[in-house]
């Protein structure tokens, strides 16, 4: 069976034969793909095409795997050490030098394989330390009393065993079945190499002993209380949560489902710049990310501001507003989006974020409103074009 391997870069497109893939590859792409939340965009060969195939990357990075045979490759326009960095800010892990052991990875379905296995030896870690236990209160039947008697509700049995309510200690928790779950999804997927998978099974099969299997979403990985006890599952969590959240929709051709792997860059830089600027804001200045606001009487009208930069009285002094794509100037709907942000929270700073400066940036006042645009530059140096995006944002609010 010989591989097809096609290769993309975000935002751009790509001709191929009409033999490189059959109609019914063609379909089951366009029907995940395209009519579903736009991640490639397919076009049929026709005498449009001059009878090729025309296949356009969107804002995802990643790899799908069609078949055994055949993958689709996607990949991002900044450095991948920069994509990695971006990763470790927007799901809090740039505290735990992770990045160190990406630092050769020359590829995202490398990168993804390598956070399996960083998540895969935190588990195998976690084993030898001894799972985390927690109490749970269980209501059994035993031969002797524990805890404490329960009386009957229905009339006693001629069992003279007594019904007892108690605690024990048990693996059977959140903290264990989230690494269960993600794992478990993990193995279904196939993306891996054959001794990692072997690898991911053994582990699923020891964690299924020990809990239940249940799902969990990525939001679920992220409200977690955590102790000096179970600390250490914090960057676990964190790894099971960005796994999960970039589960692409499983494909059913031939004899076995795929699932892709693909990140949403879009999600990625505003997740990157709220932490970026969480870490480096100076005091007394704040942000506060996905801030929901409500309009009207009834609450009719309902607003998710990507973020909302407070000062040290906790007066709103602007909106920020995260644009992943490169236009030659800020479309109207972005600019008006962010403008109705700012009037809802009554402030009159309203800023459009990219990640490469525009050829016509914006720069206007509109009655007591500034609206412009700055520029947080992800494909160089990110700590250097994070202190300049600062620089040119904090003076504007003082």
């Amino acid at each position: 069976m010989t591989r097809r391997d096609i290769s993309l870069t975000e935002y751009e497109s790509q001709q191929l034969p009409a033999d490189s893939l059959d109609f019914a590859e063609g379909v089951a792409l366009w029907r995940a793909y395209d009519q579903k939340g736009k991640r490639l965009l397919i076009t049929f060969p026709s005498p449009k095409t001059d009878g090729l195939w025309e296949i356009g990357a969107q804002a995802w990075v990643g790899h799908i795997s069609l078949t055994r045979d055949l993958t689709i490759y996607i990949h991002p326009r900044l450095p991948l050490v920069n994509l990695f960095r971006l990763w470790e800010y927007a799901y809090d892990l740039s505290a735990y030098r992770l990045l160190n052991g990406l630092a050769d990875v020359q590829s995202v379905a490398e990168f993804y394989e390598r956070v399996v296995l960083m998540l895969l030896e935190g588990v195998q870690q976690r084993e030898r330390q001894g799972f985390y236990q927690a109490y749970q209160t269980t209501t059994a039947v035993t031969p002797f009393v524990r805890g404490r008697v329960q009386l009957p509700v229905k009339p006693p049995s001629l069992s003279p065993l007594p019904l007892c309510r108690y605690d024990k200690q048990t693996t059977d928790v959140p903290e264990n079945q989230i690494l269960t779950y993600t794992l478990d999804q993990i193995a279904r997927s196939r993306r891996c190499s054959s001794p990692v998978q072997t690898a991911i099974r053994r582990a699923v099969h020891h964690l299924q002993s020990i809990t239940t299997v249940r799902p969990f979403r990525p939001h679920d990985c992220q409200v977690r209380l955590y102790t000096r006890l179970n600390q250490d599952y914090r960057p676990l969590h964190a790894l099971c949560r960005f796994l999960l959240e970039h589960q692409g929709p499983e494909i059913n051709m031939g004899d076995q489902p795929m699932q892709p792997f693909l990140i949403n860059m879009p999600r990625l830089y505003e997740l990157f710049v709220a932490a970026w600027l969480k870490m480096h804001l100076p005091a007394p200045w704040q942000v506060k990310a996905q801030e929901s606001v409500t309009v009207g009487r009834d609450d009719e009208l309902r607003f998710d501001i990507d973020l909302v930069l407070y000062d040290g009285d906790g007066r709103v002094h602007a909106v920020l507003d995260t644009k992943y794509k490169l236009p030659n100037k800020a479309a109207n709907p972005d600019v008006s989006q962010v403008v109705t942000y700012a009037q809802v929270r009554g402030c009159r700073q309203a800023i459009l974020v990219y990640p490469a400066p525009l050829p016509q940036p914006l720069d206007v006042h509109m009655h007591q409103l500034h609206v412009r645009s700055l520029t947080f530059a992800i494909a160089e140096n990110l700590e250097a074009a994070g202190q300049r995006f600062l620089a040119d944002l904090l003076p504007q609010v003082e």
